[in-house]
Order: C-alpha cells, then sequence, then structure tokens
C-alpha cells in the first residue's frame, strides 16, 4: 500500500531526510528510532479504539494508560495520560524530548510485565534523537503519513497493514548497502502467496526462523484471522487480489489467545527482534514469542515443534563450521542449505513448510545441494516448487529465487512446478505496480485445483514431473530441465519468389543510381 501512494512515500522519504540531516547517518539507526515513535503512536491509537470498541460492546476494558507508572530508580509517579501520544505530542519541544526520553520509553519497555520478550529486548533500547527540534518535526510527520494511511485505506478498502515494516522497507530501498547481509524484507505480496500455499489453521503453531521485522509471522497471522471472519466472502480483494482483515467477529478472547500463543519468531539481530516484537504488537498480537536466537548455532536445540514455517532466511553467508548446530548433518557451510534442513527439523510429522531459496538450490551439483534436496524428496512430499523472476527482491537483490512447499513425512510421488513470470510489479528497482495480479492468483487457483488436472502439458506454465524421473536426474529441481520447449514453425517463402523480389530490388537500386548520376552532370 504506502510503497503504491506517491503521497505516502513523499513523507516517508522526508522522515529519512529529516533523521538524516538531523545528525543519525546509521540507517538501522533511523529505522529503530522512527519505529519506536510509530509504535507510541499506534499504541496510542489502538488503546483508543479498544477503548471505544468495549464501550459499543458493555465489555470490560483495562486502558494501557490507565493508573500511574513509576519511573525506574525513582520514586517519581506520573498519570499513564500524559504517556500517550496524543498528550506528549503537544508539549514543546525541549521538553517532550526529556518526556520521550525519560519517561514515555521506560514506560513502553515494561509495557507486557517483567518476563516478557519484549520488556527483555527492549531493556537497552534508548532515544538517540540528538536535538528536540528532530523530535517535532519526526512526531509531525508521522501524524501526516498516518493520516495519508488512514484516507488511502478508506479509498483502497484496506486496513492499516504493516506499516513499520513499509517504513523499514523505504529506508532500506534508500541506502546502496540494502541486504548485503542476506537481511531484505520478503515483498508483502509474496508473504500473502505463501500463505495461501501453506494454509495455517486456528491452533497451528506457526514459526520463523530468521524473522526479521515478523512479516511472515504478521503475514500467518493476518490469513488465519481472515479465515476466521463470518464475512470473509465480502472483504475485497486487495491490490495483489487477496482477502485480508486484521480483525474478526469471531476473535474472541480465547481466540486471540490461541493466535497469541501461535507465532514465534527467532533472529540473531537484536535490532530486528525489536523490530519484529513491536510490529506484531501494533498489529494487535499482544505479546509475540520472538526472541533473539541464532538458529543454526549449538545454542538452538528445539526440533519437531512447529506445523506450519514460513521463512525466507539470509542465503548469502557461511558459518565456521565449529558453531554450527549437531542436529544439521549436511556438510556445508551454506546458510541456504542449512537452514532448508533447520526447517526439516523444526516440522513436525506432517507439519508444512513454505520458504524461500535462491535458484542454485534447486540445481547445485554439489554433494551437499543433492542431499538436500534428496531430503526434501525422500522424507517429505515436496508440493511444489514455485520459480520466481530475479527481480522480485529488487532493489535490495536481483538473485532469482524460489518458493519450495513441502510436508516433513509424506510421500512425494510428483512435484508441481510452476514458472512465475510477473509478480504484478515492474521488475526494476522501482517495483512499480502494474495493472492486474500478474501470476499471483493463478498460482493459487493452479496450485489449490493441481491433483485435478488430467491433462499435464510439460509446455505451459504448470506442470507435474514424476518423482521417479527426478531421481534419475540427480535430483534436479531446475523447472528448465523438464519444461519442453515451444517452437514456432516459421515458413518460408520458395527460393524462386526470394529471387524475384531481390531482381526487383536489383532494378530499383539501379534506377535510384541513374537518376543520382543524372544530378551530378
Amino acid at each position: 500500500m504506502v510503497l503504491h501512494s506517491p503521497a505516502i512515500r513523499s513523507k516517508i522519504e522526508q522522515l529519512w531526510d529529516k533523521f538524516w540531516s538531523g545528525g543519525i547517518a546509521n540507517p538501522l539507526t533511523a529505522i529503530e528510532q522512527i519505529t519506536y515513535l510509530i509504535f507510541m503512536k499506534r499504541l496510542d491509537e489502538l488503546d483508543l479504539k479498544n477503548k471505544a470498541d468495549a464501550e459499543f460492546t458493555g465489555e470490560e476494558y483495562k486502558s494501557k494508560f490507565a493508573g500511574k507508572f513509576t519511573i525506574p530508580g525513582t520514586d517519581i509517579k506520573v498519570d499513564k495520560q500524559t504517556l500517550r501520544w496524543s498528550n506528549f505530542k503537544h508539549m514543546q519541544a525541549e521538553e517532550m524530548l526529556s518526556h520521550v526520553q525519560q519517561k514515555v520509553l521506560p514506560f513502553l519497555k515494561q509495557l507486557n510485565g517483567d518476563e516478557s520478550p519484549f520488556t527483555h529486548h527492549m531493556k537497552d533500547a534508548v532515544i538517540m534523537i540528538p536535538k528536540p527540534s528532530l523530535l517535532t518535526e519526526a512526531i509531525s510527520t508521522i501524524d501526516d503519513i498516518f493520516l495519508e494511511i488512514e484516507k488511502d485505506s478508506k479509498q483502497g478498502g484496506q486496513m492499516f497493514q504493516d506499516i513499520q515494516g513499509d517504513v523499514y522497507e523505504m529506508l532500506l530501498s534508500e541506502i546502496a548497502s540494502a541486504g548485503k547481509n542476506g537481511q531484505f524484507r520478503t515483498p508483502r505480496h509474496i508473504i500473502k502467496l505463501m500463505a495461501e500455499l501453506v494454509e495455517p489453521q486456528l491452533g497451528n503453531a506457526v514459526c520463523d526462523p530468521a524473522c526479521g521485522t515478523g512479516g511472515f509471522l504478521l503475514g500467518a497471522y493476518q490469513y488465519m484471522v481472515t479465515q476466521l471472519d463470518k464475512n470473509k466472502s465480502k472483504i475485497k480483494p486487495d491490490e495483489d487480489g487477496f482477502k485480508r482483515n486484521s480483525v474478526s467477529s469471531l476473535l474472541t478472547k480465547k481466540v486471540s489467545k490461541i493466535l497469541n500463543d501461535s507465532l514465534y519468531g527467532y533472529d540473531f539481530d537484536v535490532t530486528m527482534v525489536r523490530l519484529g516484537l513491536m510490529n506484531l504488537m501494533m498489529h494487535g498480537i499482544d505479546n509475540p514469542h520472538i526472541d533473539y536466537k541464532d538458529t543454526l548455532s549449538k545454542s538452538f536445540t528445539e526440533q519437531n515443534k512447529y506445523q506450519i514455517v514460513m521463512a525466507n532466511p539470509p542465503f548469502t553467508g557461511n558459518l565456521d563450521k565449529g558453531d554450527i548446530n549437531e542436529n544439521l548433518h549436511l556438510k556445508t557451510t551454506k546458510t541456504e542449505l542449512l537452514f532448508v534442513e533447520n526447517i526439516y527439523n523444526l516440522l513436525k510429522i506432517g507439519g508444512t513448510a513454505g520458504v524461500i531459496v535462491p535458484q542454485g538450490v534447486l540445481f547445485g551439483s554439489g554433494n551437499a545441494f543433492v542431499e538436500a534436496r534428496k531430503l526434501l524428496i525422500e522424507k517429505c512430499e515436496l508440493k511444489a516448487v514455485v520459480t520466481m523472476p530475479s527481480g522480485v527482491f529488487k532493489p535490495y537483490a536481483g538473485v532469482s529465487t524460489a518458493i519450495l512447499v513441502f510436508t516433513k513425512g509424506g510421500e512425494t510421488e510428483k512435484v508441481w512446478f510452476y514458472n512465475m513470470e510477473s509478480d504484478g510489479y515492474s521488475l526494476d528497482d522501482k517495483r512499480t505496480k502494474q495493472d492486474g495480479y500478474g501470476d499471483l492468483q493463478d498460482i493459487v487457483d493452479q496450485f489449490k485445483g493441481r491433483n485435478g488436472k488430467k491433462k499435464n502439458d510439460r509446455k505451459a506454465k504448470c506442470f507435474f514431473v514424476d518423482k521417479k524421473e527426478i531421481i534419475k536426474e540427480g535430483y534436479d529441481l531446475s523447472m528448465s530441465k523438464y519444461k519442453e520447449d515451444v517452437y514456432e514453425e516459421v515458413e518460408y517463402e520458395k527460393p524462386t519468389v526470394i529471387l524475384k523480389k531481390l531482381k526487383e530490388k536489383e532494378k530499383e537500386i539501379m534506377r535510384e543510381l541513374e537518376e543520382l548520376e543524372g544530378m551530378i552532370k
């Protein structure tokens, strides 16, 4: 949504420029600081909305801003109402900066109690805004952004969605070093596509072992909430053709608790952990389970725990052999292969994963590449290989990728391949929205109806390949290995006709030469 709204895009660029010129040049620091401010605003808005909803339904609701807050390390108590965005934004600049640093941020840190992951990972968070004028300008711009989002959501029929993630995505697109560690955000329409392919259900434990800002967990949450909506048929498809909602008439306290306890994410970057926690909390997930862990390291021991894994793990790195988890048996240090095995280990028997890999994983000839694919074919039901064009992750990276969908413990009889040619956006650095949905909705329709297809045309955009043939080809999963090329028959004219045309052309040239010669005389 934000990426194709010129007004919102312009405001976010203004925000970035203000932080840059205000002395915060490190992009991750800027993103973190902006996220804290957006979180403060969203917390205020959600609390006011929940309070109004409770008054309307007659339910009890305890505001997060009710009562007093004791500033840590002091006996000073402040009225929590003064910690609301809508309250402190009217303060004088210098007073406001001190208020946000010394009162509002400490309040946020303890929002979920002393034992919560949020409190634990926020303990070292600080407001690093160097001058009062920058805070004033940032607050004003964020208010403007939210006004534009509200206007955009009303016109487009969409709810506020992952605003912090959009800011993060746009800020990263401003810098040349984005994605250099393999850390770049998965476009939301690709997340929505993958949720449709793996179909998480209420009660499923969902995991992302390299969660970043929590986009996949949010995608799974919104998919499940939408399935619970009695009025799902009335929801308008979004710009990518998907129906999504963040609220549902069936979202009771009990259901909300089940959903809250269903989402688990891990990342080895503490900044990403904070951003992910705040992102999910801004979307109504009160106590998300996102933790600071390297899921490929020896210290991570979880196995056979999740029904759903959705991930786009970093795939540009190599690990030190001594650091690799002992439960990972592939003889490699390549993260893209280790994550495939790690995701397999995380799944319960019968659990399903949707994972993005670089296309090199599909056809690499090294022993570890072959063994990784063999694992998917022999110990899982490898349901789908969806190849994606190289522009999907621009402007961060131009690597060609694929989505793998597999169920642990199932039996692979045949694998369904689909060649995505368009994701509904231009494949250049601008990623401009195109008319229609590209191949997104066709992929969903074809995948869900794949087993009812009688015809299997290897010249088409999608087709099946039998397991025996894949094994014969050394477990190669590149679509080009099995696709039959379409040759157009070209009819050429008879030699006598061509010769006649050449003679006529020769006469024409001679005529023009004679005319030219006459002009020279």
